[in-house]
């Protein structure tokens, strides 16, 4: 792809894989950032690193290593997931292509969402648990010669806080009683968490909720 083609929410293929583009950042080489839809894990690359790909009725892929076929043959109920994929959002609110997003209330109308989205029914594809026999596997471009260890992983999306997954720009302070201390999210590789200051710490110790604290991210400020 051409860079400036890429948009934020685009599901796109990146090394085989499914990913979303979570942003944009033309005055870098590196200027497309992704999550990996799997797993929920970070990469950089540049746009002609990837592939575009639009999500449609029948598609199943693995989302944060549980299983979904898209359907619209209902309207979402209160705890269903969605996948935004028609956004047309008012003034009042904020969500974009492709986010998933939970329901909290439904009407005939559309949906409210756990963030206070009101969503219409034909802006959305309804994320049903599991992989549809006849479903179109779409986790991975070229499907030969790939094994897919949780193809029958049909466990609900739900994630707790705990386990959310540090992002670029998040703040942290460090708990610890002798002083104060907060730092910025400036990098990620792999399991890597680089913070400002030069400190690098693992993705699993920034989670431990006995040693650090998120406070904010600054794009939500």
């Amino acid at each position: 792809m051409k860079l400036y083609q890429v948009r934020k929410g685009q599901f796109v293929y990146f090394n085989n894989e499914l990913h979303k583009v979570y942003g944009v950042k033309p005055m870098y080489k590196l200027s497309v950032h992704l999550i990996k839809l799997r797993d929920l894990t970070q990469h950089i690359t540049n746009a002609a690193s990837v592939e575009k790909y639009k999500p449609k009725e029948s598609d199943s892929f693995i989302f944060n290593h549980k299983a979904y076929t898209l359907r619209k043959d209902r309207n979402a109920e209160a705890g269903d997931y969605i996948l935004i994929h028609n956004p047309m959002p008012d003034s009042l609110d904020t969500y974009t292509l492709n986010e998933i997003e939970l329901v909290e209330t439904s009407d005939n109308k559309g949906v409210i969402t756990s963030n206070s989205h009101g969503v219409k029914h034909n802006e959305y594809l309804l994320m049903v648990p599991g992989r549809a026999s006849d479903s179109s596997r779409i986790d991975y471009k070229d499907k030969e010669n790939t094994e897919d260890e949780s193809l029958a992983d049909i466990g609900t999306l739900g994630v707790p806080s705990s386990e959310l997954l540090p992002s670029f720009g998040d703040i942290y302070k460090k708990k610890d009683n002798n002083s104060i201390f907060e730092a910025m999210v400036v990098g990620i590789k792999d399991q890597t968490v680089y913070l400002g200051g030069g400190l690098e710490i693992t993705q699993e110790e920034l989670l431990n909720n006995e040693k650090w604290e998120f406070l904010y991210n600054l794009l939500d400020k």
